[in-house]
């Protein structure tokens, strides 16, 4: 394992740069009700909260129940924010994607944020192409996790989740952080992957034939793993059993999200969350939207932007939103699954 000697900057709170700002009791966007039973999930005076504003581009939300904080990447300014009811919003890590001294690419940052077993943060470091890993109860830097399958290097690892029984890691491996995409000269797997990293440190790719997967989900019990696909030409949510022994098998179309109409450019299928019920909350066109466990559509969340991914906080119930440059939320009656350290 390689350590980085880089200060850690996210321990003292940080200012916050003169465009970024939290913008509490304001409201965004609409809902969309296309089923009577989506009344279970949202009551009728359910509203999109807007809480901070002046972004460049936000992703990979992470709510840290330790702490009763949101953190969330900024993936174009690399820098890692965090936002919390009592103290508001601050910078929590800089250079969060890239340790570089050259320009590199338009989404140098970090994405996907996770927590593992043992509370530590997981992240997705586009430019620096590997799944790093920061210990949040220690002063220390960070630490790669992985960044090589069999010698060579990742594209960008874009979101990363720790299955909540087995010990292993996943993460989604698209091409979007390279300056260049699928194109790009610096390119060493041609494929765009699903990994796991077992408990042993072992990688495996569990998913080959997706051409840009991003977001990951499981269901509360780990026993179904959710993946988006970013590609225009098929823009589905794909569903893998998990095996007892953590590899992924069975794949299938859950929802195909060319079904839905684009209602601004670039929605593609991105971020998405699981509640305890086994309802999916995906980012994508239009939205976020509200599927039951069978794929049905039972509404929409539009925050008036393009949403990048969506996560579960404060007691579970409320669902935070990164829509471009906005970090919203909504009240609702699911109870999400909210990752939090074991003992």
């Amino acid at each position: 394992m390689r350590f980085l000697f880089l200060l850690l900057s996210c321990l003292p709170l940080l200012p916050v740069s003169a465009t970024a700002q939290s913008s509490p009791n304001l409201t965004k966007g609409r809902i969309v009700r296309q089923d009577p039973s989506l009344d279970q999930l949202l009551g009728s005076d359910a509203k999109i909260e807007i809480v901070g504003s002046g972004f460049v581009h936000i992703e990979g939300p992470l709510w840290v129940a330790d702490s009763s904080m949101l953190l969330f990447s900024d993936t174009k300014s690399r820098t890692i924010y965090r936002w919390s009811e009592q103290k508001g919003l601050s910078k929590f890590l800089e250079n969060s994607g890239y340790t570089g001294r050259m320009p590199y690419g338009e989404e140098p940052g970090s994405n996907g944020l996770a927590l593992d077993g043992k509370g530590n943060l997981l992240l997705c470091q586009h430019g620096d192409r590997r799944i790093a890993m920061l210990p949040l109860s220690q002063k220390s830097g960070l630490l790669t996790l992985t960044d090589r399958y069999d010698g060579k290097r990742y594209n960008s690892p874009n979101d990363v989740l720790a299955h909540p029984t087995n010990g292993a890691i996943y993460f989604t491996d698209p091409p979007f952080g390279l300056p260049q995409q699928e194109k790009d000269p610096l390119r060493e797997i041609s494929v765009s992957g699903v990994y796991r990293r077992d408990a042993k440190g072992r990688i495996t790719q569990e998913v080959t034939d997706l051409s840009k997967p991003n977001g990951l989900a499981f269901t509360a019990d780990g026993r179904t793993l959710y993946v988006s696909n970013a590609d225009s030409l098929r823009p589905v949510i794909m569903q893998y059993d998990v095996r007892s022994n953590g590899k992924l098998s069975n794949g299938r179309v859950f929802f195909d999200m060319a079904t839905l109409p684009k209602v601004r450019p670039k929605e593609l299928p991105d971020g998405l969350k699981v509640d305890q019920a086994g309802n999916v909350y995906a980012t994508g066109p239009g939205g976020v939207s509200i599927l039951s466990p069978a794929g049905k559509l039972l509404g929409t969340l539009d925050p008036g932007e393009v949403a990048a991914n969506c996560a579960w906080g404060d007691d579970g119930r409320t669902l935070y939103i990164t829509a471009n440059t906005f970090l919203c939320r909504i009240k609702t009656k699911a109870q999400g699954v909210v990752t939090r350290k074991k003992n």
